[in-house]
């Protein structure tokens, strides 16, 4: 099908005239500008220093690509529906502190439940992923229910739950510190590793994304659930009249992302190994950022899966290169905040173009 409309795309390109040729040119190298940049800066960062994609190097890449693709595909979702979640970063922090907190062994010294029994994988997964869940379902109610823009919900859930991982930090013996000394089972079960690239291994995170992937491919592409998320979002009064149940749908994809947030949270805290109040910390910018990169679009209705891992991946390659550099890490949020806007002003140009 894809092999069909390049085909056809051509013989188009090759019936126009000079000037519209030219024209087609000019507007395909500014609707795709930003992929360009960042392909010309991956070489530019690969001849200064050739460690930069080294086996070792893209399979640390692969796994921070990994470790982000959840909140960026739980994000993504909300972006579909023409809104965001500023909520995601904080929620990834609780939930690691939760998870963190409830594995540390009955032997460790800072333990912050002193006799609490290290609890198993699956539950710590099915706690934090119901903390999530439950959070988003909050975003998702006050979205659908009381008309309020996403921004403005997420942004009050940010702080909220900001608040509700101070306090959570300082029970039992807590005392407000970072939070450390995770079960071996546990960190085994994420940073463990059964299969090696040239000697390298690559940890078991990196196949839980991929899973997590092809689940969220299935649903977008082949659930009900998937195609009247994107119905709401390009036009909610059409959808209503097509018989969507817009508010149901809006909360299930905060409830969703809520989910997808508490993953990431999950990974994180045996991944990072402490975990305190500044976990996840701005981690929605970079979500976002990946999102909008991979052709999630901010007017509705756009967006795919292939889209945001893309997005991901560009990102953390530039952020590694940049790194590799020895670039100051205080000019990387300035060129992170200059990516957003660029990929945003791309994307309502295509849109304004389209209109």
């Amino acid at each position: 099908m894809k092999k069909l409309k390049v085909a056809v795309a051509f013989q188009n390109f090759k019936e126009l005239d000079a000037g519209d040729k030219r024209t087609a040119v000019k507007e395909y190298l500014i609707n795709n500008s930003l992929y360009i940049f960042m392909i010309l800066a991956i070489i530019y960062i690969q001849i200064q220093n050739p460690i930069f994609l080294s086996w070792s190097s893209i399979i640390n890449i692969v796994t921070l690509s990994a470790a982000n693709i959840p909140i960026a595909l739980g994000i993504a979702g909300c972006i579909v529906l023409t809104g965001t979640d500023l909520s995601a970063g904080r929620i990834v922090g609780l939930t690691a502190c939760i998870a963190a907190s409830i594995t540390q062994p009955l032997a460790y010294a800072n333990k912050m439940f002193p006799n609490l029994q290290p609890i198993s994988i699956p539950l710590v997964l099915l706690l934090v992923v119901i903390v999530g869940g439950l959070i988003g379902g909050v975003n998702g109610f006050s979205v659908a229910k009381f008309k309020l823009h996403p921004f403005i919900v997420t942004l009050a859930t940010q702080l909220i739950v900001y608040g509700a991982l101070l306090i959570y930090l300082n029970l039992g013996s807590g005392n407000g510190q970072a939070i450390s000394g995770m079960g071996d089972y546990y960190k085994d079960f994420i940073k463990g590793s059964f299969i090696s690239v040239r000697g390298i291994p690559i940890p078991n995170l990196v196949w839980y994304s991929i899973i997590m992937i092809i689940v969220m491919w299935v649903v977008w592409n082949k659930t009900t659930f998937g195609k009247n998320m994107f119905a709401v979002g390009s036009n909610q009064e059409a959808a209503a009249v097509s018989g969507v149940n817009v508010d149901r749908t809006i909360m299930l994809v905060f409830i969703l992302a809520g989910v997808m947030y508490a993953y990431t949270g999950f990974v994180e805290a045996a991944r990072i190994g402490s975990n305190s109040a500044q976990t996840g910390l701005n981690y929605e910018l970079d979500a976002i950022a990946a999102c909008v990169i991979g052709g999630v679009s901010f007017v509705g209705g756009i967006g795919r899966i292939s889209g945001v891992i893309i997005g991901v991946v560009l990102l953390r390659l530039i952020f590694v290169g940049l790194t590799v550099l020895s670039i100051d890490p205080n000019l990387q949020y300035i060129i992170k905040g200059l990516i957003i806007l660029i990929a945003c002003a791309v994307d309502m140009r295509k849109y304004l173009v389209r209109k």
